[in-house]
C-alpha cells in the first residue's frame, strides 16, 4: 500500500510530461506531417495539435510559404553558338506537405537542380534575339517545365524571372555596332523622306512663283529681313536685272530693254522673244557704251543689216577673230 501510494507522484508526473510533450503549436502558414509508428497519417494544423506521447507519433513541420529561389549563374551556348550567363530566380510553395516529405528527400534541392537544368536546356534551344526579346516567353516555358517536373512532389512553381543575362564583351561591342548602324540608317531614311517632301512642296512653290513673278521678289525680301536679324556685319544684295528694264527700253528702243517680257497671254505666261532687229540695236548700243563703235556699224544699222552688226559686236568683244 505504500509503495503504490509512493508510485501515484511518479506516475502523475510522468502523464504530465507525456502529456506536454505531446502538444504542438503550428503557425497559420505551417503544416505538420505527421507519422504514427513510421507510417504516414495525414497533416495536421494550423493551431493546437496533439501528438501520442512516448514516440508513438512523430511530427515534421513544412512552411507554405512562397520560397524565392535564386539559381546560380549558368554557361549556357544559345541555339546560334553564342555563349553567355543566365541567372534567374524561381518562386515556388509547397501546396501538399505530405508529398514534400514522402515523395523527395530535399524539396528545396531537388527544386533548385531542375531549375538549373531546365534553364539551361530552354536557353540551349533558343536563340540570343529571342532571349533577350521574348524573355516573358522564355519565363513562362521554364515554370512550366519545373512545375510539371515539381508537380509529384506537392510543390507548385508561380513563376520564373531571368534576371540576368551576360554577353562576352566581343558580342557587346558587335551588338553595339548594330544598333548604332541601324540607328543611323533611320536617320538617313527620315533625312531623305523630309527632302522629298520638301521638294514636292518647292516644285508646288515653283509653279505658283512661275505663274506669279513677282512672288519671287517678295519671297526675295523676306530673305533679305531673316539675314539682317542675324547681326552680319557684311549683307549682299542682289538686284534684279529686270529692273533695268525700262532704261535699257528707253535708252536702246527695243521692248523691255531685250529681257523676255510676257506676252499677256493667260495659264502658264507667254514671253515674247528678242528678235535679230532688236537684238543689233542692242549691240549697236553696247558697242557704242564701249567706245568700240565705227561709223560702219551704224551704217549697218541704218540698212537694216543685222548680220554686219553682230558680226562686228562679236568682233570688238573679242568673241570672234
Amino acid at each position: 500500500m505504500d509503495l503504490g501510494f509512493l508510485l501515484l507522484p511518479g506516475l502523475a508526473g510522468l502523464g504530465v510530461i507525456g502529456l506536454l510533450s505531446s502538444l504542438r503549436i503550428l503557425w497559420e502558414y505551417e503544416r505538420g506531417v505527421v507519422f504514427r509508428l513510421g507510417k504516414l497519417t495525414r497533416a495536421k494544423g494550423p493551431g493546437l495539435v496533439f501528438l501520442v506521447p512516448f514516440g508513438v507519433e512523430r511530427m515534421r513541420k513544412m512552411d507554405l510559404r512562397i520560397i524565392a529561389l535564386d539559381i546560380a549563374p549558368q554557361d549556357t551556348i544559345t541555339k546560334d553558338n553564342v555563349s553567355c550567363t543566365v541567372n534567374a530566380v524561381v518562386y515556388f510553395r509547397v501546396i501538399d506537405p505530405s508529398r514534400a516529405v514522402v515523395e523527395v528527400e530535399d524539396y528545396y534541392f531537388a527544386t533548385s537542380q531542375i531549375a538549373q537544368t531546365t534553364l539551361r536546356s530552354v536557353v540551349g534551344q533558343s536563340e540570343l534575339d529571342e532571349l533577350l526579346a521574348e524573355r516573358e516567353r522564355i519565363n513562362e516555358i521554364v515554370r512550366r517545365i519545373i512545375d510539371m517536373e515539381t508537380d509529384p512532389w506537392g510543390i507548385e512553381v508561380t513563376s520564373v524571372e531571368i534576371k540576368d543575362i551576360d554577353l562576352p564583351k566581343e558580342m557587346k561591342r558587335a551588338m553595339a555596332k548594330q544598333a548604332e548602324a541601324e540607328r543611323e540608317r533611320r536617320g538617313k531614311v527620315i533625312a531623305a523622306e523630309g527632302e522629298y517632301q520638301a521638294s514636292r512642296k518647292l516644285s508646288e512653290a515653283a509653279a505658283i512663283i512661275s505663274r506669279h513673278p513677282v512672288a519671287l521678289q517678295l519671297r526675295f525680301l523676306q530673305t533679305v529681313v531673316e539675314v539682317a536679324a542675324e547681326n552680319n556685319s557684311t549683307t549682299l544684295f542682289p538686284i534684279p536685272v529686270d529692273l533695268f528694264a525700262p532704261f535699257m527700253e528707253r535708252a536702246t528702243g527695243v521692248r523691255g530693254g531685250g529681257f523676255a517680257v510676257a506676252d499677256g497671254s493667260e495659264g502658264e505666261g507667254g514671253t515674247v522673244p528678242v528678235g535679230k532687229e532688236e537684238a543689233a540695236k542692242l549691240a549697236a548700243a553696247a558697242l557704242e557704251a564701249l567706245g568700240a563703235g565705227s561709223g560702219e556699224t551704224l551704217e549697218a544699222l541704218e540698212a537694216g543689216d543685222a548680220e554686219r552688226v553682230m558680226e562686228d559686236a562679236k568682233r570688238a568683244l573679242g568673241l570672234k577673230e
